[in-house]
């Protein structure tokens, strides 16, 4: 079997409640908190009582499902293979009965990057989350870091890209490159591209990590992405990370936590 041979069922009639919406996070580096707040994004959409989907596109470094303790039985690499279907690769996180659930589909970590695969296999991907997504109020789909071309193609999903960057100098201009990237995308006109500051020591810290990389995007690229948010550095993350368990979950009053949902609230309107 083939990924073509894939096949998504359509959403039943009646099933939809909300308009779906996609939301992509995405970096220029790596270790600036990208999965964190990919996953409790997805758990505070879920909170608020949307149903709620996270998809972990990142083939090479792949760690939603350790940083959430779960063990998936499939995974993307298996959707990827033809195996398996997007809707059987879902990995339930939370008691269904539980306010706060949300579905998973896991990557793989060390299978490989998306950068290697066909170009038809990563439309076919792309056209397997817009399918299913149709079935969510919200899905969040965790990219790779980098600009590589498959993660820009994947940042032009319907809906906003949230570029996380930190303080560190490394962060700010791999941030600036990848804004760059996304933007000069055929589906450009149509991008909307939002600033996560992480680990800020401080609000007015943050906000001037966001200043410096946004007077950068206005001058050389004409263009000046939103700040989506402020997160605070904040120990109980690591606690969580440490432990494999949803932010969320383990601490629900950690500030890191209420900085994210507010983001979620935000985009939910």
């Amino acid at each position: 079997m083939t990924m073509s041979d894939t096949q998504i069922s359509a959403p039943q009639p009646g099933t939809i409640t909300r308009p779906r919406k996609i939301i992509t996070v995405a970096s220029g580096k790596g270790g600036v908190g990208k999965t964190m707040i990919s996953s409790t994004l997805a758990h505070s959409f879920a909170f608020a009582g949307e149903k709620a989907l996270l998809v972990d596109c990142d083939l090479g470094l792949a760690n939603v499902d350790i940083q959430l303790g779960i063990a998936p039985a499939h995974d993307l690499t298996d959707i990827i293979a033809g195996d398996v279907a997007f809707d059987a690769a879902i990995t339930r996180i939370g008691d269904t009965r539980a306010r706060g659930a949300f579905d998973v589909i896991a990557g793989s970590s060390g299978s490989g990057t998306l950068g290697a695969l066909a170009k038809t296999q990563l439309a076919q991907i792309r056209q397997g989350v817009t399918l299913i997504a149709a079935h969510y109020d919200r899905v969040v789909v965790d990219l790779a870091a980098g600009i590589d071309p498959a993660v820009t193609l994947f940042a032009a999903i319907e809906g906003p890209t949230l570029v996380v960057v930190t303080d560190e100098p490394t962060s700010i201009t791999d941030a600036y490159a990848f804004i760059k990237v996304a933007s000069m995308n055929a589906d450009a006109a149509s991008t909307d591209i939002r600033v996560v500051v992480n680990m800020a020591q401080t609000t007015e810290a943050g906000r001037k990590t966001y200043e410096t990389l946004s007077r950068a995007c206005g001058n050389f690229l004409g263009l000046t992405p939103a700040l989506a948010g402020i997160i605070p550095r904040d120990t109980a993350v690591r606690d969580a990370i440490r432990h494999q368990t949803p932010l969320l979950t383990r601490s629900p009053n950690a500030a890191a936590g209420s900085a994210i949902a507010k983001i979620a609230s935000d985009l939910a309107h």
